[in-house]
């Protein structure tokens, strides 16, 4: 009877060491969620690493509310270029930023912000009006215009994007198709092609690893 006891006090045991043991092994297996990567230049002033960070700026939005690098304090955000008469990428570019704004509905620290490359054109009235028309809360989304060369200057020293005037294409201006997607430290950690799908859902899941990260 004490050598039944005994055997089934031994067979209780290595069932719990083998249980641990394979709960060890699914832990140590399991991938470890790498950080995003930081862009941009960085520097080392003997005590801390410096990365490239986006640069004070000053814009209006389609409320004509005054838009800083405040505005986006503890937030991070989702910054791209267009203009509304845009009849080639900016169309798709639109649309694809609509289906992150979606996906980050519940999201209260996640913001969008669209800078127009054609101010002359696109009046605060206007892009009230296109805002209006996609639906949109501005505090979720900020469509900004401002100073032409200060915005075509944070586009490609800050943000590494392509933005200007081009009389040889059909629109007269030329910009990238990139979304980028900044910290709340103002860093760029993720670039991604606003026209395609693809790379737009890499970008939906990098906000959530990102939200982890931070």
């Amino acid at each position: 009877m004490k050598a039944m006891k005994s055997l089934s006090k031994t067979n209780k045991s290595f069932s719990i060491l083998v249980t641990l043991s394979i709960f060890t092994l699914v832990v140590a297996c399991k991938p470890k969620s790498e950080k995003l990567p930081i862009f941009g230049e960085r520097e080392f002033n003997g005590k801390d690493t410096l990365y490239h960070t986006i640069a004070p700026f000053q814009f209006v939005d389609q409320d004509s509310a005054i838009i800083t690098n405040a505005t986006f304090k503890d937030k991070i955000y989702v910054a791209d270029f267009f203009f509304t008469s845009c009849r080639t990428i900016c169309p798709i570019m639109k649309t694809q930023m609509h289906r992150v704004y979606e996906a980050t509905e519940n999201l209260p620290d996640v913001v969008l912000l669209s800078h127009s490359i054609d101010p002359e054109y696109d009046t605060v009235a206007l892009l009230h009006d296109f805002a209006r028309r996609l639906g949109v809360e501005t505090k979720r989304w900020h469509f900004v215009t401002g100073v032409k060369d200060s915005i075509y200057k944070i586009a490609q020293t800050s943000y590494f994007a392509t933005a200007m005037q081009d009389k040889t294409e059909p629109d007269g201006y030329i910009h990238s198709g990139a979304f980028l997607l900044i910290d709340k430290q103002s860093r760029i950690r993720g670039k991604y092609d606003g026209t395609k799908e693809e790379d737009v859902n890499r970008l939906i899941a990098d906000i959530k690893r990102l939200r982890n990260e931070q």
